[in-house]
């Protein structure tokens, strides 16, 4: 699944591609998983509409929108790219994608359109006034501090990597860059978030975002299907330390990697660097 990196380049690139530009033709697929909102619904709300901006919220790529008079944002089309979405900007000349769910069409003559083989991501559109803008259900990491931080996981009496996972806590953290911050601040991905001590859970604030920051500037991990706006790779799966590399030499103290199930994921530490 897209994490925090892969979901922010993603939203850079389409911004950066698309901001200003006008939704002329919109057209949806067959399929009602990806729509969280009902299509027809969408449709009518998209159309028209200007992209004044697309970022990031956790894990969902939001669109602002706005009508071509407005100031501001009237609405808001928002992707959730599940297990294998993407969100690529193109033109209508461009192959078309078996398991595209949707295609806007804007002025530019450009197409943006939401691919996605097995239906987990989902496409919602909420109308300022009549609902509330799209905030995330937990935490951002990148601008929480560090005290703010280590309240979150105050009295947990959870694993710390399954915290890391609790999207309503910190949102946008996923199994790739949990266990890739573990790593770097020394901690078991077993031990109890609850009875981490302050100076670990500080040390882990620094080390979460050090590697977001590094993640993103890389393109994010492609691990799998990711890609970005433009359907190029990430480079970040090239700087893993712990994640997928099971049973190769840890790269500080050269001890196998171990993996373990935890929380329902697959996760990857070195038992001699972590405590």
């Amino acid at each position: 699944m897209p994490e925090l990196p892969e979901v922010e380049t993603i939203a850079r690139g389409v911004d950066e591609r698309l901001r200003g530009d006008r939704i002329v033709d919109v057209w949806f697929g067959s399929h009602s998983e990806p729509f969280k909102t009902l299509p027809d619904r969408q449709l009518i709300g998209l159309l028209d509409k200007v992209i004044l901006q697309v970022h990031r919220v956790g894990k969902h790529i939001v669109c602002e929108l706005g009508g071509p008079e407005s100031e501001g944002p009237t609405a808001q089309w928002i992707v959730h790219l599940g297990m294998t979405g993407r969100l690529l900007v193109t033109t209508p000349e461009g192959l078309v994608e078996p398991h595209t769910h949707a295609r806007l069409t804007l002025a530019s003559g450009r197409e943006m359109r939401f691919v996605d083989p097995r239906r987990f991501g989902r496409l919602e559109f909420r109308e300022m006034g009549e609902e509330k803008p799209f905030t995330g259900p937990g935490t951002e990491p990148l601008t929480i501090s560090p005290e703010a931080f280590a309240v979150l996981f105050r009295g947990r009496r959870l694993a710390i990597k399954a915290a890391l996972l609790n999207q309503s806590l910190l949102h946008g953290v996923g199994n790739i860059y949990a266990d890739e911050s573990l790593f770097r601040a020394g901690i078991r991905p077993k031990r109890m978030a609850g009875r981490l001590k302050r100076a670990e859970l500080f040390r882990l604030h620094a080390a979460l975002r050090e590697v977001l920051l590094h993640a993103i500037e890389l393109g994010g991990s492609s691990v799998s299907d990711y890609v970005d706006a433009d359907g190029v790779r990430g480079f970040f799966q090239l700087e893993h330390r712990v994640y997928l590399r099971t049973g190769e030499p840890c790269l500080v103290c050269a001890t196998p990697i171990r993996r373990i199930l935890l929380a329902g994921r697959g996760t990857h530490y070195c038992p001699v660097c972590q405590r």
